[in-house]
């Protein structure tokens, strides 16, 4: 099965984050390249590091480093941002808030003005002071048209210094929701460094010579990995009290899942964030290898997977007919048969697990759905879609045959598997569909025009709200051209207009979030405008020969996830390097 994460950033319009891997070899001395003496990462001596103090990591990197900018935050080298690159903020997915980076602290003062703090004494790898100016700067980036959150200035009116370490935003409406997630997931950037460079640069340099503030820098490169060395001057060990215990972080691109399972066995890796099926009966064995959880689903919940129908077009138009669709799909088979039992299923609401609190449980058990195939018959029946020339297959209302095609892309094997499971239990209540896999480049032109029948889509992760979810599934106006979000085209102002109500109430108002967000259920249940069907693991499958005390839901263990996935460092991934202790000690 193919190794992926398949992560889009959320509220931004950036491109596809996966995680497959190509081009690797067996764990060994970095070769050809690293740092230079102003942070390039250029030729050097290949020397063996030390096994002891190097953590080997894969499961995010195609191939060859494309870049070292923060601002690419789908496709830079692993560690650029979280490693080498700080945000203001993480965030904590266990207790569900802000923890202060960068910032020291920050708090809204009015209604329409947000004020933080930065950490004194924090410094670039070149030796001077970060700076509020710096945060100015990397925030106004978000002016030029082309940069991924350039659509925070529709609601930030201006960004100031107040002093050195104190900077002031002020906004023309208060969008709490949006702010959480931007205080966590911005890049700051050295204004002395970027200050000059084009819309071009900015957005597609390659950053050879990346100055940061973080726990690491960039020491070396090569085809298949990158290398990264601890800074032993780095602001966090005094003011966080922490510190990454590997010296040496080596992330390979690995060309396959077995490449990868290979290297964990032969302890040459110690940490990979790959989809390895099968891992479930390594983990019960005598093998030093380690997931999350012992028992299924073995892995904490990163994502839901969606089966999106294109809402444009019949018999997907009809909201009967998708809920019909809804109750034909066997997600336990899927589960079971396909994963064995390393994803779980999804809720109706799709929400992950981690957000249980805002499920309406009286709106699900009134209004949910599950797989029952003669519910899903009658449905069909009800709303007019009958087998006329008894071939087993329902027509659509005006008699004409329905065939559809179901599209994931080609090589995802999991998900091809999923989709044959989807055409089987679909046939089981009279609805035809037919899976095909066409090349990923292929399917994403397809779901941004809207040339598709069925798809499966995973692009919207664990944040710090719902939101990010309701507004992935309902953003209006709907564009000739949906390059992130949406794409079932589902048109509906009323649900897009409590999106919006539900981006303006506060992050720490639950009550207040809940209100709105059993209104936005009750319409997806309602409509079914794309059909949640189950949650994809974050991956993590650890060796313990040379590294322990991994993430793990028992005990006093870490709760964070042991991650290297890019934007994902700021939900817990660096803590758990943090946590680290080696297995020697």
């Amino acid at each position: 099965m193919r190794n992926r994460a398949r992560i889009m950033i959320p509220l931004v319009a950036a491109g596809l984050l996966a995680t497959a891997c190509t081009g690797g070899s067996t764990p060994a001395p970095p070769a050809g390249q690293t740092q230079g003496s102003q942070g390039a990462v250029a030729p050097a001596n290949p020397d063996q590091l030390p096994r002891s103090e190097t953590l080997y990591t894969t499961g995010t990197q195609w191939g060859p480093p494309a870049n070292f900018n923060p601002i690419r935050e789908w496709d830079s080298a692993v560690g650029t941002k979280g490693l080498v690159y700080e945000t203001l903020f993480h965030y904590d997915t266990t207790a569900a808030k802000l923890t202060p980076w960068l910032a020291e602290s920050g708090s809204w003062t009015d209604d329409s003005t947000y004020q933080l703090k930065l950490r004194p004494g924090v410094k670039w790898t070149d030796g001077n002071p970060l700076t509020a100016k710096d945060v100015v700067f990397s925030f106004e980036l978000g002016k030029m048209e082309t940069i991924p959150y350039h659509n925070l200035w529709t609601w930030l009116k201006t960004v100031e210094a107040v002093d050195d370490q104190t900077v002031k935003f002020t906004f023309s409406k208060a969008n709490y929701q949006q702010w959480d997630f931007n205080l966590y997931s911005r890049s700051i950037l050295p204004e002395h460094i970027w200050k000059g460079r084009s819309e071009k640069e900015v957005l597609d340099g390659v950053n050879e010579n990346p100055v940061g503030t973080g726990a690491y820098k960039f020491m070396s490169k090569d085809q298949d990995r990158v290398v990264l060395q601890r800074r032993d001057d780095w602001w966090g060990k005094t003011a966080l009290n922490m510190e990454p215990k590997p010296r040496y972080i080596v992330d390979i691109a690995t060309p396959s899942n077995e490449v990868a399972l290979g290297l964990l066995m032969q302890k040459g890796l110690d940490l990979s964030n790959n989809f390895l099926p099968g891992v479930a009966n390594l983990v019960k064995g005598n093998f030093g290898l380690t997931t999350y959880y012992s028992e299924p689903p073995y892995h904490l919940s990163a994502n839901t997977a969606w089966l999106v129908p294109n809402n444009t077009k019949k018999p997907m138009n009809d909201p009967a007919f998708r809920k019909a669709l809804a109750s034909s799909i066997d997600v336990k088979q899927i589960v079971e048969g396909v994963y064995g039992n390393l994803v779980k299923a999804a809720s109706p609401t799709g929400l992950l697990p981690q957000w249980e609190q805002f499920v309406d449980q009286n709106v699900v058990s009134s209004s949910g759905f599950a797989f029952d195939a003669a519910k899903a018959k009658k449905l069909l029946s009800d709303a007019g879609y009958k087998d006329s020339d008894g071939d087993g297959f329902v027509e659509n209302k005006d008699g004409s045959k329905m065939n559809l095609t179901l599209i994931v892309p080609s090589g995802w094997t999991d998900w091809m598997e999923s989709a044959r499971s989807i055409a089987t239990s679909a046939k089981s209540a009279g609805i035809q569909i037919t899976p095909d896999f066409p090349d990923f480049n292929a399917l994403v032109e397809k779901r941004q025009k809207g040339d598709f029948d069925l798809l499966i889509n995973n692009e919207r992760q664990l944040s710090n709200s719902p939101y990010t979810y309701y507004e992935y599934m309902f953003q209006l106006p709907i564009q000739k051209q949906q390059n992130t979000v949406n794409f079932a085209r589902y048109d509906n102002e009323k649900a897009w207009d409590l999106v919006q109500q539900l981006d303006q109430v506060r992050t720490d108002d639950i009550e207040g979030m809940k209100k709105i967000i059993s209104q936005l259920q009750q319409i997806h249940l309602d409509d079914m405008p794309v059909i949640p069907l189950w949650y994809n693991g974050l991956w993590a499958q650890s060796s313990t020969s040379v590294w322990k005390n991994w993430p793990s839901g028992a005990g006093s263990a870490p709760k964070t996830g042991a991650v290297m996935w890019r934007n994902w460092l700021e939900l817990g991934g660096f803590e758990s390097l943090t946590q680290l202790q080696p297995s020697g000690s």
